[in-house]
C-alpha cells in the first residue's frame, strides 16, 4: 500500500516510516502541510497520515483540500495537543480516524488496515459504478480517432478548457465525457447543457440559476449547471447557438470564476472545468457578428476535431461489429453476424447522419435482415442511397 506522511517533525516522519516499511509499506514524507498537499494531489495514495499542528498551512487545512478535490486516500490526522472536540471536528471534516501523539505502535497498524480496508472499498465500489454508467468506448483505429484518444490522455489531467468541433452525430459527447472521465475531477459531476435545445429567454437561468420571486414563474430558489457541475465537468454542448448575452455572462464565469444568480447580486464562487462543442464554424460565426471572439479564445485552449465518418470509412467495420454486439446484448437478440459484400457496401455510403446514422442502419438491419446480413438485406431495408 501506498502511505504518504505529512509532519513537520523529523523524528515522527521517520519513526513511521521505519514502522510502516517494515510492514511492507510504501511510503511517502512531507515535511509541511503544502508539500504534503500537492503530493497527496499529484499522487495515488491509499492512507495518509497528517499532523494537524504545523506552520503555515495546518493539517485541518490540509484535510479540506484534499475531500474539497474528491482525493480517495483514507487521512488519519495525528497531534500532540488532541481533544475530543478536536478529534470530532476532524472527523466531521473527513477524517478516517484520529491519533494522539505519543504514537503506539499497535494503534497504529490497527488503524492503518482499517483505513487500507475502507480505501480500497471506496476504489472497487467506484469500477462497480463506471461498469454501470457504461460511458461507451471511442471505437475506430484510423488515424484521427488515434489521435482524438492521445489528445485525450494527454490533455484530460489538465484543467485546460476545450472546444470540440465536428458535424452533428459524429459523436463530440462522447469525447467530452472521456475527457471528464479520464481527469481527476472524474469522482465530481459531469453536467451537460444543450444550448441549441434551451429558449434564448431562458438560457441565464438555466446556466446561472435564479433566486425566487426572480421572474414569474420562479417560485424557489434554483442552481444553475454552473452550480451543478462545481468541482466537476460543465458541457456546453452547441455553444455556437448561445446568445450574445448569455455569452457575455459565460465569459465573465470563465475568467472570475465567479456568477451571480438572476434576480440577485450575490457572486458565487465556483470551480468549474468547461469544455464546449459545437457543429458552427465558429470563426465564420465571430465575422458575422453571431459569437464573441473573446469568449472563442477563452473557450479554445485546445481544440479537438471530430471528423465525419466519410473521412474515417475504414473503420466502419470495426463501428458496425460493435453496434451488433452492443444491440444484441441489449435486446437478447442472438448474436448475429455480417457478409463481407454487406460490409463493403455501407463503407460505399456518404452517411450524412454519421455515427449516429450508422448505428440507426445497423439496428435496424439486425431486426429486418436475414440470420446473416447480407448485401440485398443492406440495399433493401439501409437507406435509398446506400449502392
Amino acid at each position: 500500500m501506498k502511505v504518504l506522511i505529512i509532519d513537520d517533525e523529523r523524528s515522527i516522519r521517520n519513526t513511521l516510516k521505519e514502522i510502516l516499511e517494515f510492514e511492507g509499506h510504501e511510503i511517502s514524507l512531507a515535511a509541511d502541510g503544502k508539500e504534503g498537499l500537492e503530493m497527496a494531489l499529484a499522487g495515488n495514495f491509499d492512507v495518509i497520515f497528517c499532523d494537524i499542528k504545523m506552520p503555515g498551512m495546518d493539517g485541518v487545512e490540509v484535510l479540506e483540500k484534499l475531500v474539497e478535490n474528491g482525493v480517495d486516500s483514507s487521512v488519519v490526522m495525528i497531534s500532540g495537543h488532541g481533544s475530543i472536540d478536536t478529534a470530532v471536528e476532524c472527523i466531521k471534516k473527513g477524517a478516517f480516524d484520529f491519533i494522539q501523539k505519543p504514537l503506539d505502535l499497535n494503534r497504529i497498524l490497527i488503524t492503518l488496515k482499517n483505513a487500507t480496508d475502507k480505501t480500497t472499498l471506496i476504489k472497487e465500489t467506484k469500477v462497480l459504478k463506471k461498469k454501470v454508467a457504461g460511458i461507451p468506448e471511442i471505437v475506430g483505429e484510423s488515424a484521427p480517432i488515434v489521435k482524438i484518444k492521445e489528445m485525450i490522455d494527454r490533455v484530460a489531467a489538465t484543467d485546460a478548457r476545450v472546444l470540440i468541433t465536428g458535424s452533428n452525430g459524429t459523436g463530440k459527447e462522447l469525447v467530452a465525457r472521456w475527457l471528464h472521465e479520464k481527469s481527476n475531477r472524474n469522482t465530481m459531476p459531469f453536467i451537460e447543457v444543450n444550448c441549441a435545445a434551451i429558449p434564448s429567454e431562458l438560457i441565464e437561468s438555466e446556466l446561472f440559476g435564479h433566486e425566487k420571486g426572480a421572474f414569474t414563474s420562479a417560485i424557489k430558489q434554483h442552481k444553475g449547471k454552473f452550480e451543478q457541475a462545481d468541482g466537476g465537468t460543465l458541457f456546453l454542448d452547441e455553444i455556437g447557438d448561445m446568445s450574445l448575452a448569455a455569452q457575455a455572462k459565460v465569459l465573465r464565469v470563465l475568467q472570475e470564476n465567479k456568477l451571480t444568480r438572476v434576480g440577485s447580486d450575490k457572486d458565487i464562487s465556483v470551480k468549474v472545468r468547461v469544455v464546449a462543442a459545437t457543429n458552427k464554424n465558429l470563426q465564420e460565426e465571430i465575422q458575422k457578428g453571431n459569437f464573441r471572439e473573446d469568449l472563442y479564445h477563452r473557450l479554445s485552449v485546445i481544440i479537438i476535431h471530430v471528423p465525419p465518418l466519410a473521412e474515417r470509412k475504414d473503420d466502419i467495420p470495426l463501428l458496425v461489429n460493435h453496434f451488433i454486439r452492443l444491440i444484441c446484448e441489449e435486446t437478447g437478440m442472438p448474436l448475429r453476424k455480417i457478409s463481407d459484400d454487406a460490409m463493403q457496401l455501407l463503407q460505399k455510403h456518404a452517411w450524412t447522419g454519421n455515427i449516429r446514422e450508422l448505428r440507426n442502419v445497423t439496428e435496424r438491419l439486425l431486426i429486418l435482415g436475414g440470420d446473416v446480413i447480407s448485401k440485398e438485406d443492406v440495399m433493401a431495408y439501409a437507406t435509398p442511397s446506400v449502392g
